[in-house]
């Protein structure tokens, strides 16, 4: 584990037995680029995007190795090579050893197959063991109970909920707070 100051400067590659996560790179974009044009995507990660062009997708790719208060990893599937989404840590807070967590599957074929799991499991090790990270949290909204389920599976706790934290379609969704902290992470 290191010490202070806490950074995600190395972006790494880790592998598990369904998918690889290695630095996203603009080889990537076609594959962010149906992500972002995926609805059911868009809803259950909350994203109401205005057009984001190929060329606005390449200059967030591009710069991704640049950031050490977060690490943007792309989900590759071990059998054919096939990205099938993106992992990240974000929003580090060095001084609590904090951060937050998200991921993005393009859906349907990357559902339900293991890879959110494995992918989730490999990034929180880098995170807790590597990083030295303490807490790692996440929003998850309550219209995704497929998400839920593997935060809960691989450890994150509830923490709480804040209501109405979504406008989508003319309703308000709620959004449960969750957290894994270290200590957790080393105990299962």
């Amino acid at each position: 584990m290191t010490t202070s100051p806490l950074s995600f400067t190395v972006k790494p590659t880790l592998t598990g037995d369904l998918v690889t996560l290695r630095p996203v790179s603009t080889d990537d974009v076609p594959g962010l680029m149906e992500m972002l044009h995926d609805p059911e995507g868009n809803r259950l990660t909350g994203t109401h995007l205005s057009e984001f062009s190929r060329e606005n997708a390449e200059k967030w790719y591009s710069t991704r190795g640049d950031q050490d208060d977060r690490l943007d990893l792309a989900v590759i599937e071990r059998e054919g090579g096939t990205y099938v989404g993106e992992v990240v840590v974000n929003e580090l807070d060095s001084d609590n050893r904090a951060c937050g967590f998200r991921i993005c599957l393009i859906g349907p074929r990357a559902f339900g197959r293991g890879f959110g799991t494995e992918a989730t499991r490999l990034i929180l090790a880098h995170a807790f063991e590597t990083v030295g990270v303490n807490r790692i949290e996440l929003e998850v909204y309550s219209f995704n109970p497929r998400a839920r389920h593997v935060y809960e599976k691989v450890g994150f706790v509830l923490e709480g909920t804040k209501r109405q934290a979504l406008r989508w379609n003319g309703e308000w969704i709620d959004a449960d707070l969750m957290a894994m902290l270290r200590s957790d992470w080393l105990a299962r």
